[in-house]
């Protein structure tokens, strides 16, 4: 049986690892088009902080490892051009221009995701980054080493924005955002994303939402962005307005898409053709909460997906049951967390939600170093169904947020998850956990 997968990064070597483990004798093949593979992409704005450690730190494992260690026949600087399902065939090139072409039994489509660049003049001047693959972050890193690097102006205010707010302002650059959107956080609770808004202002980062992003230009002084009438100049600009499924090479072979463009798979990992099992960034998932399919980009995800996808292309019928959509990220002193379904997105799939935020403490009030912390839940008002949560505060969230990623997982109701055992001691909570108190005043409120 000859396994071949497309990309090599969490999904891909997750399961190249996994049929190799499971089948020594298997031939299993990975081609790669960047010369990376298995690193830490979650942890780039935190190295780009730090101004002594290198990028390719971040490396989990390196290719010459799961080639001499574990028998992986890995290519790497191969890029997949086009796939033929029905002669079990894939096409492509080098980095240095030769074909290859490969025969499969069962092929993996991991090809992840990848950074929007929005079609506008200016995209592709030198000191215009993004950042998402390794290599993204060395050029980025590679440019600030000089230390000429004095303002930035960040485009798009998501996780890596927020991210590298933090990074950029640590090196002492001066940090102007601009988003096109007016909320901070689109999918967050007003309440809970107005707390970021000003942390953010605490560090001295200008933020400037609802301008669309118009042109990038670049003239003596260096970069200017320009956006809903505005100008702000820069010595160099981080676009970073989000990620898409990288499916083209799946939509070009025919197979189905699905939730935002994302390859369309069942719970066993198959595509819409045959012995064709897609999963990671550029698949998309089942969402445990409405039961509909959505698209996510996550780590874990991504290596859960890695390892049924291979399960099932031994033969081993090994179903990815969903997931609750958990999340968290940090800006400067905040842990920012969220779970499950937004309102848009409970409404969106016909429920009738009904939210409580509530503003508590991260431990019991009299313990010194307690601190603010935001908690919301969000049900459906009918049937008290846990529909997501968000929290938002300098500790104690990114820990809590995982009791109401368990409670979605569960299918629980506010009124059961009121009743749930949770650890107390004054250093680490009050009596009453703020998700705890958030679900009794979301109780009230939707009738429960």
């Amino acid at each position: 049986m000859r396994y071949v997968i497309i990309g090599g990064d969490a999904a891909g070597m997750s399961a190249a690892s996994r049929l190799k483990r499971r089948a020594p004798d298997a031939d299993v093949v990975v081609f790669e088009k960047t010369n990376d593979v298995s690193y830490s992409a979650c942890s780039m704005p935190y190295n780009i902080a730090n101004t002594e450690k290198p990028m390719d730190g971040l490396v989990v494992r390196t290719a010459e490892a799961f080639r001499d260690v574990q028998g992986i026949d890995l290519h790497t600087g191969y890029e997949v051009s086009s796939i033929n399902p029905s002669e079990k065939m894939i096409y492509g090139k080098t980095l240095d221009g030769n074909d290859f072409e490969s025969s499969y039994d069962r092929l993996l489509i991991a090809t992840g995701a990848s950074a929007i660049r929005p079609s506008i003049a200016g995209i592709d001047l030198d000191g215009v980054f993004v950042l998402k693959s390794l290599e993204d972050g060395r050029k980025l890193k590679n440019y600030l080493a000089d230390g000429k690097v004095e303002t930035a102006v960040i485009i798009g205010m998501g996780y890596i924005a927020l991210e590298m707010a933090e990074a950029l302002t640590a090196r002492g650059i001066k940090v102007t955002m601009v988003k096109r959107r007016e909320q901070l956080l689109p999918w967050m609770l007003p309440e809970l994303s107005e707390v970021a808004a000003k942390e953010l202002e605490a560090n001295k980062v200008e933020f400037f939402p609802g301008l669309p992003l118009e042109s990038i230009t670049r003239g003596g002084n260096g970069l200017t962005v320009n956006a809903g009438g505005r100008s702000f100049p820069a010595d160099m600009v981080l676009v970073a307005v989000g990620v898409k499924p990288e499916s083209r090479l799946a939509a070009a072979a025919g197979l189905d898409l699905g939730a935002d463009g994302a390859v369309s798979i069942d719970a066993n990992m198959r595509t819409s053709a045959a012995d064709v099992f897609a999963a990671g960034d550029c698949a998309d998932i089942t969402s445990v909460v409405s039961g509909r399919k959505i698209w996510l980009p996550l780590a874990l995800t991504a290596n859960r997906g890695g390892r049924v996808a291979a399960d099932n292309m031994m033969g081993e019928p090994v179903a990815f049951r969903g997931i609750a959509g958990t999340a968290v990220f940090k800006v400067f002193n905040l842990e920012i967390a969220k779970t499950g379904l937004t309102m848009k997105e409970a409404e969106d799939a016909g429920f009738k939600p009904v939210y409580k935020a509530i503003a508590a403490k991260s431990k019991a009030h009299s313990f010194q170093g307690s601190a603010p912390l935001h908690a919301s839940f969000i049900a459906d008002s009918e049937s008290g169904k846990i529909l997501g949560a968000q929290m938002i505060g300098s500790e104690g969230v990114a820990r809590r947020i995982n009791a109401a990623a368990v409670a979605l997982q569960a299918g629980m109701t506010v009124d059961e998850f009121y009743e749930c055992d949770l650890a107390y001691a004054p250093p680490f909570s009050p009596v009453w956990d703020p998700l705890l108190t958030a679900a009794s005043m979301l109780m009230k409120k939707s009738g429960t």
